[in-house]
């Protein structure tokens, strides 16, 4: 049995995987590296056949027709043989911690639901690299409860590129990540965190994850463009759990996965806002109509009593303070 699968989705990723693949190829034995030809059309495949030629007890290869970035996801859990799980998108990378990692799963971290580490921010253009990391919530390298974390600024979330899961928790779920949407890993950490029980923490800048690759799907124009998958994401998130079943279970547990709500649901507010398509407004209405018709007091705790109600300003101020809270997210947080 691996310590653990790496599932690495590609999408005509030719002219980079390489730095991806072997990054994670310094994990020797202990890694299982699962990478996903998602019916590229380029060369993708041929390589990542040539790694699994080369590393034949290391790299396992899936081709599959195109389904998007989630079914990727769903592929690579399909095969998945190590204890824990990873995904690492083909532009991205880990570091040189990645050995001591390792070692951790395998030592003080083997017993835990949910992994953590931090994540960089490089970007292409040069500016200086920014790591998002946890040290105010988590005791370092201590398997902890939920009720033993601290509580999350506003200005951090979970994300994939800081969550390993255990393989086993992520397949008893049942999770299916829906085709051909963008930024479905945020469901997919939505739908694993209310699982999870025992947390452990390393403080390092595990992942590398890169930002200003042209044509990507978090640069500015492209979330714009695709504020429907935001809105869908933030409706299927909704759906993941009761509120309230959470905070029976763990007021901390409680806390973030409100707080994962509530972010899901300021992007899908801002870039709907920030859309120049005459039925956004519209489409937005129906992501709130859906929200209440789950669960009516939290859907009304989003939209009418929290700061998500100065988003969804009707008319032109609306649009322009939508766009103005953008502007002053990105200086703080600087995410793309």
């Amino acid at each position: 049995m691996k310590l653990l699968s790496v599932t690495v989705p590609c999408y005509n990723s030719q002219d980079y995987m390489n730095r991806c693949v072997d990054s994670l190829l310094k994990g020797g034995e202990r890694v299982e590296i699962i990478i996903v030809d998602d019916g590229s059309k380029d060369n993708t495949g041929a390589i990542a056949d040539e790694y699994a030629r080369k590393y034949p007890t290391i790299v396992k290869v899936v081709h599959q027709e195109n389904g998007g970035h989630g079914e990727g996801i769903n592929s690579g859990l399909k095969v998945a043989s190590g204890k824990f799980f990873k995904t690492v998108d083909s532009d991205d990378a880990v570091n040189d911690d990645f050995p001591h990692f390792l070692d951790l799963l395998e030592g003080p971290a083997s017993q835990a639901d949910l992994v953590l580490t931090n994540y960089i921010y490089t970007y292409f253009d040069g500016r200086k690299n920014n790591s998002i990391n946890y040290k105010n919530i988590f005791k370092p390298e201590t398997l902890l409860t939920w009720d033993q974390t601290n509580k999350f600024h506003v200005k951090q979330c979970l994300t994939i590129h800081s969550c390993t899961f255990n393989t086993e928790l992520m397949k008893r779920s049942g999770m299916v990540l829906p085709k051909h949407i963008f930024y479905e890993d945020n469901l997919m950490v939505c739908t694993i965190l209310p699982l999870t029980e025992k947390i452990f923490y390393y403080n390092a800048d595990l992942y590398q994850y890169t930002i200003g690759r042209e044509g990507q799907s978090v640069q500015e124009d492209v979330m714009t463009k695709r504020y429907k998958h935001q809105l869908y994401v933030a409706e299927k998130i909704f759906e993941t759990c009761h509120l309230d079943d959470m905070k029976a279970k763990s007021r901390r547990l409680y806390q973030l996965m409100y707080h994962e709500f509530y972010m899901m649901y300021a992007i899908g507010c801002i870039y709907a806002r920030r859309s120049p398509e005459p039925d956004a407004e519209e489409n937005l209405q129906k992501m709130w109509d859906a929200a209440y018709a789950f669960d009516e007091k939290y859907a009304k705790k989003l939209r009418k009593r929290s700061t998500l109600k100065f988003l969804n300003i009707k008319g032109k101020f609306g649009k322009g303070f939508a766009n103005f809270i953008y502007k002053l997210a990105h200086s703080i947080v600087k995410f793309n």
